[in-house]
């Protein structure tokens, strides 16, 4: 595959060897990520990536090495070189190389181009299985690179036949390992405001839900989200994906209900049309 990767000022095979052993996200866990497409060959909400990007970084008190328009003419040459009609980006900072294995020196920049995931599709129709999970990520506002519980539950999804995992904490829940979730009682739409990642997806869906339901951002119980009248997740992959199951519990009839594939609909006419 002709992908490619940019490397602190240079660009590279994807397939490259690039990181030294004394790097931060290696040694310490010390990194962040963001994650985006592109539509009809352009990157979706850039600026709003962008910006949350430049949070995580803020956050983790991490200099980003370039700003946002060089690294939008990174994207471009990236996405030429791929040759596809369409694909992903993953950006990766860490802590960058530090000989005593703690100190932040300068950090490290990579950018990746990926072919686009096909995540469960399928379920977009049917919708999915989640399993409860208590735990709530640290500084949730940012797109760390720690996901050590979702690769520790994986065999237990795959085995529970459940696609991802509904981080609750003191009978409140938050979010997915990889997307943020809303529920619907009647025609209010509601979804979580504590202790989760600011989706991008999640914003385009508020915008759109404005105009057609009351949305509210608040926290949200355990109990409020099993005895729902629908649920969803959102996210880069997932678009808007119906939650029909938690656990053992049903949600609502246990298929996917009209208020979310309205949703689903509305959301992939912004994305069918987008040049932004």
């Amino acid at each position: 595959m002709p992908y490619h990767c940019y490397f602190n000022g240079q660009l590279f095979p994807l397939d490259t060897p690039l990181f030294k052993t004394n790097d931060l996200g290696l040694l310490r866990g010390y990194g962040m990520f963001d994650y985006f497409r592109t539509y009809n060959g352009v990157p979706f909400r850039w600026n709003d990536y962008w910006q949350r990007f430049e949070n995580s970084a803020r956050q983790l008190r991490l200099s980003l090495p370039i700003g946002q328009e060089e690294a939008a003419a990174v994207l471009a040459e990236l996405y030429r070189l791929s040759g596809e009609a369409e694909v992903a980006f993953r950006f990766v900072l860490t802590g960058g190389y530090s000989a005593d294995s703690v100190s932040v020196v300068e950090p490290n920049l990579l950018i990746r181009t990926e072919p686009l995931p096909q995540d469960n599709p399928g379920a977009r129709l049917k919708g999915m299985k989640v399993l409860p999970y208590e735990y709530v990520r640290d500084l949730p506002e940012v797109k760390t690179t720690n996901y050590v519980h979702m690769v520790l539950m994986a065999d237990e999804m795959k085995q529970q036949r459940a696609s991802d995992l509904l981080f609750h904490k003191d009978g409140e829940i938050s979010e997915l390992t990889r997307s943020n979730v809303f529920l619907f009682r009647g025609d209010v739409l509601i979804t979580p405001n504590r202790n989760v990642l600011h989706g991008i997806t999640r914003r385009v869906v508020m915008e759109l839900a404005a105009s057609h339901f009351e949305v509210e951002v608040r926290p949200v119980s355990l109990d409020e989200f099993l005895f729902a009248d629908e649920t969803f997740t959102t996210s880069t992959t997932k678009w808007v994906m119906p939650i029909v199951r938690v656990g053992e519990q049903a949600i609502g009839n246990g298929t996917p209900g009209k208020r979310t594939l309205l949703l689903q609909d509305l959301f992939e006419k912004v994305i069918k049309s987008s040049d932004h």
